[in-house]
């Protein structure tokens, strides 16, 4: 049986749109949930960085089964309005008719025959009772969910009020026939388990604990094989850090990267992405950062940089260096009214460096991207990946002047310890195991638990739930 029905190949070809293989894996994985039709089968989860597709796969899969007659119709929950944008010019550019609900229309305003609507996470909670009426009538059969960034759904089983844009995900598909989970960090820094994601039983350590696995996992390794998206290389700024006490005339140093105390640690970085003077550790990092754009430039004329900074005021420090050096630069944050138009001009703009506050993180796609200088104290492993995985796209004019692998993208940071693991292990899946959770200490003593990772029986044999690993990219000497 062929993967894609032959109407639909045809009309993947009006469209210039061919599949990834792991985009047809997960046809072939919906394909069987759906016909498994249990409550336990219906629950998806896919791990697949920036770059690989993951809105193009979810739409791709609905078209197909909706083809088979498998589905009828979609609703995508996402946490930015941008976002929903997003998803709404892919869904046009495949031919499907959606509607943005952001604006709670009434039953009558909800258009009968569109084959799907998108909303915000934040936009339905608000209204969640004015969301579900309206809906009710149309979300009722042969439904697909879908949660981008799922793990924004965190759910906590002894504080059910606490997660409240999981409960509402939870509350309005609730009789859908799938939910699909897309996430480039199955994981969540409060250990909570989150939508869309069905748990396993392992023991570790002598501790039988629940355990996250993707159904599809994408990895790194594979999507740079294929040339689809780009490697990526690390450059730390390592040196001595200096402390003052009040009243006392000496100082302390405290070596970067290999400082090991964590109150030391914080305030090394703190210190480190001080623009205080020409020779501090985040004046270098910029310097550097400047030095490499400036070549890539040279054979890729419009790429561009991006600063993630810790406040507004270190922002708009940042951009006035980076004007002084001659650079053009755009500047946004939450408190700019015009934050989204100033994101959207630069994808499509000249501006050499784009200097933001936490909005460029997840499900910002601006393929110009090449370089990525990381001067914030927020050390979470998810912001970190989300932050330097925005240039590791490509573009498809890019893709037919480069050979595979890509040409790499390059990231510059102070050498904080953290920063420097996560660098490490950027491109591998690790399990998320949730601790401490009492429903399971519970069972510990049951002789019928299992004794290692299991996968769901849909996924064997086509790649799903596999996990592959690579070594990141060459680091700088001291890191060896």
């Amino acid at each position: 049986m062929s993967i894609l029905s032959y109407d639909l190949q045809r009309d993947l070809k009006k469209t210039n749109v061919r599949p990834r293989i792991w985009q047809t894996q997960l046809i072939q994985l919906l394909r069987r949930r759906i016909k498994h039709n249990t409550v336990n089968s219906r629950d998806v989860l896919v791990h697949a960085g920036p770059g690989a597709g993951k809105t193009l796969g979810a739409l791709l899969s609905f078209k197909a089964l909706q083809k088979e007659g498998l589905l009828k119709n979609f609703v995508v929950f996402c946490h930015r309005n941008s976002i929903a944008f997003q998803w709404q010019k892919s869904s046009e550019m495949l031919g499907l008719k959606v509607q943005d609900l952001g604006i709670h229309p009434t039953q009558e305003e909800i258009q009968k025959h569109c084959d799907g609507w998108i909303y915000t996470y934040q936009g339905a909670t608000k209204r969640l009772q004015k969301t579900k009426e309206p809906l009710e009538i149309f979300l009722k059969k042969n439904l697909l969910a879908i949660a981008d960034e799922a793990h924004h759904l965190g759910v906590n089983p002894d504080e059910p009020e606490e997660a409240v844009w999981g409960r509402t995900f939870l509350e309005l598909t609730k009789n859908s026939n799938l939910r699909l989970g897309l996430t480039g960090t199955p994981f969540r820094a409060d250990n909570l388990a989150f939508c869309s994601a069905r748990k396993v039983l392992v023991h570790s350590k002598g501790e039988l604990i629940e355990q996250i696995n993707p159904d599809l996992c994408v990895e790194s390794r594979e999507l740079i094989s294929a040339g689809d998206v780009r490697p990526l290389e690390f450059h730390f700024q390592d040196g001595w850090v200096e402390h003052s006490h009040e009243g006392q005339p000496d100082r302390e140093v405290s070596p970067l990267s290999t400082e090991q105390r964590e109150t030391w640690r914080a305030r090394n970085l703190r210190r480190a992405i001080s623009l205080s003077d020409k020779s501090s550790i985040g004046v270098q990092v910029l310097l550097k950062a400047q030095e490499k754009l400036i070549k890539i430039r040279s054979e890729h004329e419009n790429a561009a940089g991006l600063v993630i900074a810790k406040d507004i005021e270190h922002a708009k420090s940042i951009s006035n260096l980076l004007k002084e050096n001659g650079h053009s630069v755009e500047l946004v944050h939450s408190q700019d009214k015009e934050a989204s138009c100033r994101l959207s001009a630069f994808k499509e703009g000249k501006a050499k460096w784009l200097v933001s506050v936490d909005m460029c993180s997840e499900g910002f796609d601006a393929p110009r991207l090449r370089v990525v200088a990381y001067l914030t104290t927020v050390v979470t492993k998810s912001r970190f990946l989300q932050g330097i995985t925005r240039a590791v796209r490509m573009s498809s004019a890019r893709a037919s002047l480069e050979a595979i692998p890509r040409n790499p993208s390059h990231v510059f940071a102070p050498a904080d310890p953290l920063l420097m693991s996560y660098a490490r292990s950027w491109s591998e899946a690790k399990p998320y195991l949730i601790k401490g959770n009492q429903s399971v200490s519970q069972i510990g003593g049951s002789s019928s638990s299992p004794k290692g990772p299991i996968l769901p029986m849909e996924a064997v044999g086509d790649g799903a739930g596999e996990i592959i690993k690579m070594q990141t990219a060459e680091l700088p000497q001291f890191l060896k």
